[in-house]
């Protein structure tokens, strides 16, 4: 038996089966590419979910994460930190929000994005009986509050009851919105663009309506960037695509390329009439480690000019996954933006998968019939080819 097998089985033995792993035990990146416990290299086209955008052996970043554990990790929100007032300053930038609340996962954000939403309506009328209107097919985290707002029936369904008042609206179909929209109705959730759903951009008419409405009817949109923020569509939030702000936005995956945070932001109507002292906190969120991590990554999507890289081979990939899609008869449809995009088969796609994991490339679903593309946002059209040479093979 293999070193590799004997750790597979003993994570087997050892962790709580909630996860269906691939059978690789993985050591160390560099660039693009991972490298198994054996050596053997993978192009890497899943940037542990779209959170290593820099790519592996960042040098620069990992020389500014080991700087700031050798000063300190942790100091809890009862005292500032110069790290995490950097990081609200950049992200602040990047994004065009007014405040934040840094977390330590996206789950955790779309949380404090729901208490924030929930607490603006109380303070208008004392109620508390407001709806909020999520998407189907979305999805949000695995905590009660995400969980309850994710738009897959089959997450739910053994953890009932959720959080209630929560009504489920049709992605791009604005009269299925407007049919769900009372006076109770307190916020809006979606995520600008559907990831574990299956790769659906929001549409420009749909987002624009929507916004429409929650101006009208002084309702919040919050938008979800986890996924399809931090410049995987191009721009540094995919909002900024359409020019239609939320109210509040949630943020994590690629804002620490690897290191664990999130947040979740809002305008400063938000900021000065919901959350005030005691209504949320974090022991670890906003802590020196991450707000370092934060800084460098937002200093290298700058210098490195990480968005003007994600546009040109993102219609690079577009382009050749459009060709794929035009050849193989089993392929239904070819969506998304930037390096978020995938390729929706007409049967499930695991044994695809693990062809290609053989051969050397890390791919992942979205849906048992759906492959998704989320590389680090560094890789070049050279190693888009090299992946489409191995897929094909595969297909």
């Amino acid at each position: 038996m293999s070193q590799m097998q004997d750790y597979i089985n003993e994570a087997e033995a050892a962790l709580l089966h909630t996860y269906n792993r691939y059978q690789v035990v993985f050591d160390h990146g560099e660039g693009v590419h991972l490298y198994d416990i054996e050596g053997k290299s993978y192009l890497d086209f899943v940037s542990g979910i779209g959170v290593f955008a820099l790519g592996y052996g960042n040098k620069e970043y990992n020389d500014a994460v080991k700087a700031q554990v050798d000063k300190i990790l942790h100091t809890s929100n009862y005292y500032y930190n110069v790290p995490a007032i950097e990081a609200a300053k950049a992200v602040k930038k990047a994004s065009g929000m007014d405040r934040v609340f840094f977390t330590n996962s996206g789950a955790e954000a779309v949380e404090g994005a729901l208490k924030a939403a929930r607490k603006y309506a109380y303070l208008k009328d004392g109620a508390t009986d407001h709806e909020i209107i999520a998407m189907e097919h979305s999805f949000h985290g695995r905590t009660f509050g995400a969980l309850s707002v994710t738009g897959k029936k089959a997450y739910r369904e053994a953890f009932e009851p959720m959080i209630g008042n929560i009504r489920f609206a049709e992605y791009n179909n604005i009269d299925s919105v407007k049919a769900l929209i009372n006076d109770k109705t307190c916020a809006i959730i979606m995520e600008t663009v559907q990831g574990e759903g299956g790769i659906y951009p929001g549409q420009e008419d749909f987002l624009k309506e929507v916004r429409a409405i929650c101006d009208e009817k002084d309702i919040l949109l919050i938008l979800d960037e986890i996924q399809c923020g931090m410049g995987r569509t191009g721009e540094y939030y995919a909002w900024q695509r359409y020019g239609v702000k939320p109210d509040i936005m949630t943020t994590a995956k690629a804002l620490g390329c690897g290191v664990p945070v999130g947040a979740f932001l809002m305008t400063e109507k938000v900021g000065q009439n919901s959350l005030v002292a005691g209504d949320h906190g974090t022991t670890y969120g906003g802590n020196p480690l991450a707000g370092a991590a934060i800084v460098e990554v937002f200093r290298q999507f700058e210098n490195k000019k990480v968005l003007e890289n994600v546009r040109r081979v993102g219609a690079y990939l577009y382009e050749k996954l459009d060709e794929i899609a035009a050849a193989q008869a089993d392929v239904v449809e070819h969506r998304g933006v930037g390096l978020m995009q995938g390729l929706e088969f007409d049967h499930p796609v695991a044994e695809i998968i693990n062809k290609a994991l053989d051969k050397g490339l890390v791919l992942i679903n979205a849906g048992t019939n759906i492959i998704r593309f989320l590389p680090p946002l560094v890789i070049t059209e050279a190693d888009v080819d090299a992946m489409l040479e191995i897929l094909k093979e595969c297909l």
